[in-house]
């Protein structure tokens, strides 16, 4: 039977499209990537992508000056279609459900209008919620001396 909750796509390593007699264009899936994940970042609410190992690795990046923006990001490319999974952080005090779906509307309209190929589907993951509060208790005073 098949599956009917995943959508079939004709996976492929890169996104190719011909046009008759002149040439060939190539979109890489780490492109794809990289767009959805800049796309997924400037969402109000989000306070950063991945799980807490890529979160991680990532604060060694950026010490490193070499960030990666697909961090949180795995998009599966097909000839014309595209599927991606989010992984994002939520800030404290937001309505979840709302982030999501205006991080799923920001990462369809991305790779649609500079991709120019289908969106599927785009799972988002919110693996954790950011409390701006654990920042303000590393710098406060011990309250006794």
């Amino acid at each position: 039977m098949a599956d009917l909750t995943r959508p079939t796509l004709s996976t492929a390593p890169n996104s190719a499209s011909t046009t008759p007699g002149r040439g060939k264009t190539v979109i890489n899936d780490a492109v794809v990537a990289k767009i959805a994940g800049i796309a997924a970042r400037e969402v109000s609410g989000v306070h950063a992508l991945g799980g807490g190992a890529a979160r991680a690795l990532g604060a060694i990046r950026d010490a490193l000056n070499t960030s990666d923006v697909s961090q949180g990001i795995n998009v599966e490319v097909g000839e014309t279609q595209v599927a991606a999974d989010v992984t994002i952080v939520a800030e404290y005090p937001v309505a979840l459900q709302d982030v999501a779906e205006r991080v799923r509307s920001a990462v369809i309209r991305v790779i649609e209008d500079l991709v120019g190929m289908e969106v599927t589907e785009v799972n988002v993951n919110i693996n954790d919620v950011y409390l701006p509060a654990n920042d303000k208790d590393e710098k406060s005073e011990a309250r006794v001396q």
